[in-house]
C-alpha cells in the first residue's frame, strides 16, 4: 500500500444538530474517512482542529495505534476520563479506520477480522425525534417533546400506549424495544427517593406489554444513571416480576463497588454503560465482576481501537457486550461493523424514529435494517457517507485545517 500523508482535517456541525461533531481527515491521494461523536461540541472542536490537528497533519494515517496512544497523552492523559478530548480522539480514530477501510477496497469489519455473522438483531430504543443529541437546548429528566401524529414519537407512546407501542414494533420486525418510565420522577427527588405511586406508574408499561403480548417482546429498562443505590434496588425490585431483558444504567458510573452492589441485588442483567471510556476503566468494572452486558458507545468510548479492546476484553470475561447508539447516523454505521464482526455480540441498538427521519438528511446508505436485524453489505469503509444535501447546506458551518 503506497504510502499516503493526512493533509486536511474538516469538523463540521449544523444547528439543527446542536450536539454533534463531525470529522473528515483526507489524504494526498483524495481519501477521505469520517467520524462523529457529540456533546460538549466546543471543546471537542477545538482539540480536533487545535492540538490533534497540529500532530496529525502530515503523518501516515494508517498508523492507527501510534495515533491513538500519542493524541490520548496530548495535553494530559486524557484517557483517564469520559471529556471532550477523548470524544474528539474518539471521532478522530473513527475517521482513521473507515479512512484505512476505503483505501484498501474493504468494509471496516474485514479489518477488524471479518464476518462472525452476516446480520444482528437489533433492538429499538424508543426515543422521539428530537431525543438527546438532536435536543435544542437542555432538558430535564422526564421530558418529552413529542410531534402530534408522527408514526415514530415512541418516547410519548412509551408512557401513554405501550401496548400499542409495541405492536406497532412487533409489525416492523422488531422483537425488543428499551424505554425510561421511571425518569419521570427524577425531579421529584432528584432521583434520591422513589415512592409506591410512583413505582407503580413507572411499572405499569412493562405489566401492560407482558400481559397482552407474553412473551413476543423483550424489554429492556433504561435509568440514565440517574438514581441513588436504594432507589435503584426498589426500581429494579418493582420490575423483577415482568422478566426485563436488562437494567440499564442504573446507578451513577462513578462507584463499580456500589455498581456490583446492585447487580448483586436483582436477577435481571445489569448493563454498562455508554458514559464509561477506555479499557482502563472498563477493567476495573469487569474485575469487580460489577456488569453482566458491557455497553459502550465507539463515539465516545476512544473509537474503533478502544471499542475493539475493550470487546475482546468483555469476552474474556464471558461478558457479551451491546454498543449504544442514539448519537448519529456515523455512530450506528460504526457499531453495526463491529457488531458483526465481535463473537461475543448480543443484541445493537437502532432508533427508528432517528433512522427515518434525520439520519436520513445526514448520511446516504444507511445500515440495512429489517425484520428485526442488521444485516452486512459490502459497502466500503463504515458503509455509509455524509449526503452532498448535507455538505452542502448552507447552515452546515465547515472548519478546515490544511497542511
Amino acid at each position: 500500500m503506497k504510502n499516503s500523508v493526512i493533509e486536511q482535517i474538516t469538523t463540521l456541525r449544523n444547528p439543527n444538530y446542536p450536539k454533534i461533531v463531525w470529522v473528515l481527515i483526507k489524504t494526498n491521494d483524495g481519501i477521505e474517512g469520517i467520524g462523529e461523536t457529540s456533546y460538549d461540541p466546543g471543546t471537542v472542536e477545538s482539540f480536533i482542529l487545535g492540538e490533534a490537528s497540529d500532530y496529525l497533519l502530515g503523518k501516515n494515517p494508517s498508523q492507527i495505534d501510534l495515533h491513538w496512544e500519542k493524541l490520548s497523552k496530548v495535553g494530559s492523559h486524557i484517557k483517564l476520563g469520559n471529556s471532550g478530548e477523548m470524544r474528539g480522539l474518539s471521532a478522530i480514530d473513527m475517521a482513521l479506520w473507515d479512512h484505512k477501510a476505503r483505501k484498501l477496497g474493504v468494509p471496516i469489519y474485514d479489518l477488524l477480522g471479518g464476518l462472525y455473522r452476516d446480520k444482528i438483531k437489533v433492538y429499538n430504543t424508543c426515543a422521539g425525534y428530537s431525543y438527546g443529541v438532536n435536543r435544542k437546548g437542555s432538558k430535564l429528566p422526564g421530558d418529552i417533546d413529542y410531534k402530534k401524529d408522527q408514526p415514530y414519537e415512541d418516547q410519548f407512546a412509551f408512557i401513554n400506549d405501550p401496548v400499542g407501542l409495541a405492536e406497532s414494533l412487533l409489525e416492523e420486525g422488531f422483537s425488543a424495544m428499551k424505554i425510561w418510565p421511571f425518569d419521570q420522577f427524577v425531579p421529584n427527588n432528584d432521583g434520591n427517593m422513589i415512592d409506591l405511586d410512583e413505582l407503580s406508574q413507572g411499572t405499569e408499561p412493562f405489566r401492560l406489554i407482558r400481559e397482552k403480548l407474553k412473551n413476543k417482546m423483550e424489554v429492556m429498562l433504561e435509568l440514565h444513571s440517574f438514581w441513588n443505590l436504594p432507589s435503584a434496588i426498589r426500581i429494579a425490585k418493582s420490575v423483577e416480576k415482568y422478566n426485563p431483558f436488562w437494567i440499564e444504567d442504573p446507578i451513577p458510573m462513578d462507584n463499580f463497588d456500589t455498581l456490583a452492589q446492585f447487580k448483586s441485588s436483582t436477577s435481571i442483567p445489569t448493563t454498562a454503560s455508554e458514559t464509561v471510556t477506555t479499557r482502563w476503566q472498563f477493567r476495573e468494572m469487569f474485575e469487580k465482576r460489577a456488569v453482566s452486558i458491557c455497553m459502550f458507545d465507539i463515539s465516545w468510548v476512544g473509537g474503533m481501537s478502544e471499542a475493539k479492546k475493550v470487546s475482546s476484553m468483555a469476552e474474556s470475561y464471558n461478558l457479551p457486550i451491546a454498543t449504544h447508539d442514539c448519537v448519529g447516523p456515523v455512530t450506528l454505521a460504526f457499531s453495526v461493523q463491529l457488531s458483526l464482526n465481535a463473537p461475543n455480540t448480543i443484541i445493537q441498538e437502532t432508533v427508528r424514529a432517528f433512522n427515518n427521519t434525520w439520519y436520513r438528511d445526514i448520511a446516504n446508505n444507511l445500515p440495512d435494517i429489517r425484520n428485526g436485524y442488521a444485516h452486512a453489505t459490502t459497502e466500503l469503509g463504515c458503509g455509509i457517507k455524509l449526503s452532498n444535501s448535507f455538505l452542502e447546506n448552507q447552515e452546515t458551518i465547515k472548519k478546515i485545517r490544511s497542511l
